[in-house]
């Protein structure tokens, strides 16, 4: 009883944050290995888990939708999927054991990429007045996210906003929508892949669904009355405590 109410409270609370700020996985995959649940399972199952809200963002902002300079809007998508797909599939071949190595890493990089994620955007930005990049270097920096994205989805709203800039995107609702499109393709790819490799524990991936959708709604409300900086370093504060508690048990 105890495992459900922390795998449903953490989906619920992960579903708020990521509809205000990001770092809901910074959540989902401690909850899910601290009940027993194998890392790369625990991986694939809490993204499961955050699919529905990835696909809700990206249908609130289908208005105003735009490809960022030098890619057209069926390469993104194109490539978005190969990305999440390759990325999906490095994950199946990743032993539990050299995941465990892993995943300490890749949360303190999720965190450093959240913490400052505004610094990042912000010189993305700078570096985008010299004018858009090419079409061959576009497509390469969003091949390279979506990898990272179907592997593993810590910190990937911010790596998606901080690319966007850098190709010269200015428009903050576009950016947003792209980020929400972009994730909920690669996310989804990356589903079908770790539930045809048997990755997935599907009774955990449903009942947190639910509970992350809830939360993306209902809980959202009560995180917004929170100041904004109050809301990022309670979130980096739990990323931190997460990496720590992943590196202890190394």
């Amino acid at each position: 009883m105890f495992d459900l109410a922390l795998l449903l409270v953490a989906a619920f609370v992960a579903g708020a944050l990521n509809a205000v700020a990001g770092g809901g996985s910074f959540l989902t995959l401690p909850a899910l290995v601290f009940t027993g649940v194998p890392p790369v399972v625990a991986n694939a199952t809490g993204t499961v888990a955050l699919l529905p809200g990835y696909a809700a963002g990206a249908w609130g902002f289908r208005e105003d939708m735009a490809a960022p300079p030098g890619l057209s809007m069926r390469t993104t998508v194109l490539l978005s999927l190969i990305g999440g797909s390759a990325g999906a599939a490095l994950l199946l071949v990743t032993s539990d054991a050299a995941f465990n190595k892993i995943v300490p890493w890749l949360l303190l990089v999720a965190t450093a990429l959240f913490a400052f994620g505004p610094q990042l955007r912000q010189w993305a930005g700078s570096g985008a007045q010299g004018g858009a990049a090419s079409p061959l270097k576009a497509g390469a920096g969003m091949l390279v996210v979506a990898i990272y994205g179907g592997y593993f989805n810590g910190g990937l709203g911010i790596l998606l906003l901080a690319l966007f800039g850098l190709l010269g995107q200015t428009q903050l609702n576009a950016m947003n929508g792209m980020k929400n499109l972009v994730s909920a393709l690669l996310t989804a790819i990356a589903v079908v892949i770790y539930a045809a490799g048997g990755k997935v524990f599907w009774y955990q991936a449903l009942i947190m669904m639910v509970a992350a959708t809830a939360g993306g709604y209902g809980g959202a409300r009560l995180a917004r009355r929170l100041p904004p900086a109050v809301l990022r370093w309670g979130i980096v504060a739990t990323g931190l405590v997460m990496t720590a508690l992943f590196f202890w048990k190394q």
